[in-house]
């Protein structure tokens, strides 16, 4: 069993209290570590670690290009050691293999290449107005920052607040989720290796209430990066507000993934089974509700349960597994929850529906497809976080846009059509920071991701993530 220590000021430590508590593998709920549980005292000194680190050590004077160096190291060092970072997030998120070595730790290399490129790229501007002055602004780094990240996607997430605070020349605590917290405690080992700092980064585990809300409150941080659930979002940006923090919430979503009667439906079911499935569902950008046009809507939802019925569900580890289990039992639960909801409210289920039981142990969900289901339903209007699919049918494109964006959400949505006017007037239309046109659920580092509405607010990735971890300060010379 994995011994994992807090990450304070370059060092490994216990909790100052001595407390602890176990990270379970969703696929067999076996216990697979033993993690520190920080108290108030070790936000205390995760803080004033950083703090100083910010205000009297290296980082944030040091040469941007150099910065850059570092980074680029990271992301070399990510690459090496790929094949653990994977086994690490699939141990403790249930996720495919596949999904955590191919696709996401890679990916979260090429988010620290970026902004490594970008390190040494941070400029002010000049103001050519007046004869009697000489008027520009520079860029500087905030301060001292927290991220609090979730459970679904733990390095990734991870790497899109890491990269862009550390290349803007700020410090910073991460608090992994409880549930998930090895892959990060692992990039540890890389940042020292790397060359960065003591105090720089550091990792504080522990509970949310504790260290999560310590964080937030706390005078000696300058900046939160949430990514979670909009309920809990919305507590945070309360009490960051009483210190005037500056703050970025990546919060819920319940995005619609639209198919219209001249979709390349092959690649459109691929997209909607993608959309839903890829990491059981527990993705914030989900396409949750597939919206398809009432002309192709029964041979459509025929296909999809068929295609549903057939995705492989297994041990995370085995080649050819689609979908893992979910995170945990309270989250399966959840989700079955969900799912009787719907039979009562009159959805009719065309896949689906049960916990797999052919597993001794653990959380394993029929990925679950639903038809027939109005906008009004639970299961149409709330986030599940699960592999459960909702599918509406509408009429013409005034109603799907209306159906679409009848949600406080406004995370993402696809869109399906081989008419470019069509796909430009609904991306037009649709309230969504991120719109997916015959594709779902892709990222660029360079394509800055979030969301609108109670979706949350800034944005990840791209130049406007670096943006969110510098201040702007004008500068008057009077000649």
């Amino acid at each position: 069993m994995i011994e994992a220590k807090l990450f304070i000021n370059g060092s490994w430590t216990e909790a100052k209290n001595g407390e602890s508590f176990f990270c379970i593998n969703p696929a067999d709920e076996s216990q697979v570590a033993t993690c520190a549980s920080a108290s108030t005292a070790d936000v205390d000194a995760a803080v004033s670690a950083a703090r100083k680190a910010f205000d009297e050590g290296p980082w944030p004077k040091m040469q941007a290009a150099k910065r850059g160096r570092i980074l680029n190291k990271l992301a070399s060092l990510i690459q090496r050691d790929a094949d653990e970072l994977a086994r690490l997030e699939t141990l403790c998120t249930g996720k495919t293999w596949f999904d955590s070595r191919k696709i996401e730790i890679p990916f979260a290399g090429q988010v620290f290449s970026y902004y490594a490129g970008l390190s040494d790229k941070i400029g002010g501007r000049t103001l050519p107005s007046r004869e009697d002055a000489f008027l520009m602004t520079i860029k500087q780094p905030i301060g001292v920052m927290a991220a609090i990240v979730p459970w679904n996607f733990p390095f990734l997430l991870s790497a899109w607040k890491i990269a862009p605070a550390l290349a803007a020349g700020c410090t910073m605590i991460i608090k992994p989720a409880s549930l998930t917290p090895l892959s990060i405690l692992h990039f540890a080992k890389l940042c020292k290796e790397a060359g960065v700092p003591p105090g720089v980064f550091n990792i504080l585990t522990g509970s949310g209430s504790t260290v999560g809300m310590g964080l937030v409150q706390h005078p000696g941080v300058d900046k939160i990066a949430f990514t979670g659930s909009t309920e809990v979002g919305q507590i945070v940006q309360a009490e960051a507000a009483k210190t005037c923090k500056r703050i970025t919430l990546e919060l819920g979503g319940k995005s619609p993934n639209i198919i219209f009667e001249d979709a390349d439906i092959k690649a459109a079911l691929r997209g909607a089974l993608t959309g839903i499935f890829y990491n059981k569902g527990e993705v914030c950008a989900a396409g949750s509700r597939v919206l398809v046009q009432r002309s192709i809507y029964d041979n459509f939802v025929e296909q999809l349960g068929e295609k549903a019925r057939k995705l492989k569900v297994g041990g995370p580890m085995e080649e050819g597994t689609r979908m893992g289990p979910v995170i945990s039992d309270s989250q399966l639960n959840n989700a079955l929850s969900f799912i009787q909801s719907a039979k009562d409210e009159g959805a009719r289920l065309v896949a689906g529906g049960k916990r797999l039981t052919e597993f001794d142990k653990g959380f394993y969900l029929e990925p679950t497809v639903f038809a027939d289901v109005s906008n009004e339903m639970r299961i149409a209007k709330e986030e599940i976080f699960g592999p459960v699919l909702s599918v509406i049918p509408f009429e013409d494109e005034t109603e799907a846009w209306n159906i679409a964006n009848a949600t406080p959400y406004g995370l993402a949505a696809g869109i399906w059509t081989q008419d470019i006017s069509r796909a430009l007037r609904t991306v037009k239309a649709i309230s969504a920071g991120t719109v997916w046109v015959n594709a779902y659920n892709l990222y660029d580092p360079g394509l800055p991701f979030g969301g609108f509405k109670q979706s949350g607010f800034g944005r990840e990735l791209g130049l406007e993530a670096l943006e969110s971890y510098l201040e702007t300060k004008s500068i008057w010379v009077q000649l």
